[in-house]
């Protein structure tokens, strides 16, 4: 049987409401605030990851990021015209940092104390 998500209580600027379980409905316990249309959301490390506009900030900054570093280190090579087997490994991981660091630094924001 599938659990209904909690309804989400507007909360009062400067109010705070005590860590509780995550708002998808599930009993983990919330660790991360977020707000959205004006209503505080508390999730859990596994719903908060895939808060939408998180992970689409979070996306918008690895695209970014990502593309410059990827001209930076391996521009010459690919203006040359030449892949080398191992720009397959090395440039996916060139987005994945910045997308990384993004997402962890958003998630140390947005932390319940």
């Amino acid at each position: 049987m599938q659990q209904q998500p909690r309804p989400r209580v507007p909360v009062e600027p400067g109010q705070s409401e005590p860590p509780d379980s995550c708002c998808a409905g599930h009993e983990a316990t919330a660790r991360f605030r977020f707000l959205r249309h004006g209503v505080v959301e508390q999730k859990c490390l596994r719903h908060a990851v895939g808060h939408r506009s998180l992970a689409r900030t979070a996306l918008v900054t690895a695209l970014v990021v990502g593309t410059v570093l990827t001209a930076i280190n391996q521009g010459n090579v690919l203006l040359e015209g030449s892949f080398p087997a191992q720009l397959l490994w090395k440039i996916p991981l060139t987005y994945c940092v910045p997308y990384c660091v993004a997402t962890f630094s958003a998630l140390r924001i947005s932390r319940l104390t």
